[in-house]
């Protein structure tokens, strides 16, 4: 059993539901190494979110961004917690709704996302900056 952990930073995004599959893979070449085992990505950040979902339909992503924006709306007179702007609290429930982790097998070097499936960040501030996302390997280098 071989473990592998690193820290990710991915570029600032506008708001909104990324694919960032690629972003990932292209700073974790140790990938290539594991013949079966499992990544796990923990995002480091309450206002922003990773899962799994559509990867070849980009309104997918837009209808994600709008029906979460009508689910948990700005601006509510319940809302305490709003230094940072209309966006601070939906983001956080967001975040939270969602989740800041995701876990993916691999075998032969590859993650095993099926056919339509890639890996989304969440952005859910209008001004997020970058994020940095935990990614820890632990399988059967092969």
């Amino acid at each position: 059993m071989s473990w592998y952990q690193t820290t990710i930073t991915l570029k600032p995004r506008s708001r909104g539901f990324h694919l960032i599959d690629n972003e990932l893979l292209n700073q974790l070449p140790q990938l290539q190494h594991y013949r079966c085992g499992l990544l796990t990505l923990f995002l480091q950040h309450t206002s922003a979110s990773l899962t799994i979902n559509e990867n070849a339909d980009p309104t997918v992503r837009m209808d994600m961004e709008s029906h979460f924006n009508h689910f948990v709306p700005e601006r509510q007179s319940y809302y305490r917690h709003d230094y940072e702007g209309d966006d601070d609290m939906p983001a956080h429930i967001k975040s939270s709704i969602l989740g800041v982790t995701v876990t993916i097998p691999v075998a032969d070097g590859r993650l095993q996302l099926g056919t339509w499936q890639g890996i989304y960040l969440g952005e859910h501030r209008d001004q997020g900056g970058a994020r940095k996302i935990i990614a820890t390997l632990q399988g059967e280098l092969g």
